[in-house]
């Protein structure tokens, strides 16, 4: 179901999801929040997917085959279940509950992201962060970290990336950015100090949840514009709620998306899907997956045009 309508309450802008299915022909069924229309980037936040909780023997879980990236960051963040992951940089690791892995993939790389056998239940998120121009064609990275849990009042917080209520994360990123887990107690408010200069977006996965007073329903993301001092989250639920909290300084240049590229230009996106179309040293080899690598589609007839920020209100 599409539902991407958008409504904005209390100085909160309320984004949507719609239903996108993901990795070939094994494809699983995710909610993507970003980008779409109304807003490309948050920060350098520029791409949100929020899949289950999927009962792998029914939906057959995450198998999703060698593909490229360029010009962005991936995080890998889950609630439950286990995703083995590999690279053309050759890394070998695995996502598990409460632990950021981020991959760089900057000038290319390839990599593959498979549910593993014993996973039962799946579901997180996978998010990108796009590259400023002085940085996108970085080298191939893969950093991995365990935030421990942090206690405030009403609520328990993950720190990932950047600095929440103290804590900071170690992982390190081109631009400023903020992401952490919030788990809020049944019938809670917590409100947390944040970076005026930032622009927020908060993804709820599960529960009744307000941001400073608007309602979001579960797989929707509230957008907060740059200026504010503090975030007050509420649960208005008997229950646990669960979100994911990103920032960032507003992203300044346009950036053009299409498939698993980010470039400035139609050009770079022309040029990125002939390399990895003919298997050229760009995006590297993944070693230790049985099976073909993605195809990329075919370019649209008409040429790829830049994607605007929103001026922040």
């Amino acid at each position: 179901m599409d539902h991407t309508d958008i409504g904005i309450e209390a100085g909160v802008e309320v984004l949507g999801a719609r239903d996108v299915p993901l990795g070939g022909p094994r494809a699983m069924t995710v909610r993507r929040t970003l980008p779409q229309r109304a807003r490309t980037l948050i920060g350098a936040w520029c791409f949100a997917d929020h899949y289950g909780p999927d009962r792998v023997a029914e939906s057959g879980g995450m198998d999703v085959a060698p593909h490229p990236h360029t010009g962005l960051q991936t995080v890998s963040w889950l609630f439950s279940g286990e995703i083995e992951h590999r690279d053309s940089a050759g890394t070998h690791a695995f996502v598990r509950p409460g632990e950021i892995n981020l991959m760089t993939g900057g000038h290319g790389i390839s990599h593959t992201e498979v549910s593993t056998p014993g996973t039962t239940v799946l579901h997180g998120v996978q998010l990108w962060v796009a590259l400023p121009g002085e940085h996108r064609h970085a080298p191939r990275e893969f950093q991995h970290h365990a935030p421990v849990p942090l206690r405030v009042d009403g609520a328990e917080l993950r720190v990932f990336l950047g600095t929440l209520a103290g804590d900071t994360s170690p992982v390190r990123t081109f631009t400023p950015l903020l992401g952490a887990e919030v788990l809020i107690d049944a019938d809670a408010t917590v409100t947390l100090d944040v970076d005026p200069g930032f622009e927020h977006g908060l993804l709820v996965d599960e529960g009744d949840v307000r941001l400073d007073g608007t309602p979001l329903r579960p797989a929707e993301l509230g957008y907060a514009a740059p200026g504010r001092t503090t975030l007050t989250l509420t649960n208005a639920s008997g229950r646990p709620a669960r979100a994911v909290l990103l920032g960032g300084p507003p992203f300044e240049e346009e950036i053009v998306m299409w498939w698993n590229f980010i470039g400035r230009s139609h050009r770079d996106i022309v040029e990125a899907r002939e390399d990895w179309e003919r298997a050229s040293g760009r995006f590297g080899t993944v070693e230790g997956y049985p099976g073909e690598r993605l195809p990329a589609p075919a370019l649209p007839n008409a040429v790829i045009t830049p994607r605007n920020n929103p001026s922040p209100r």
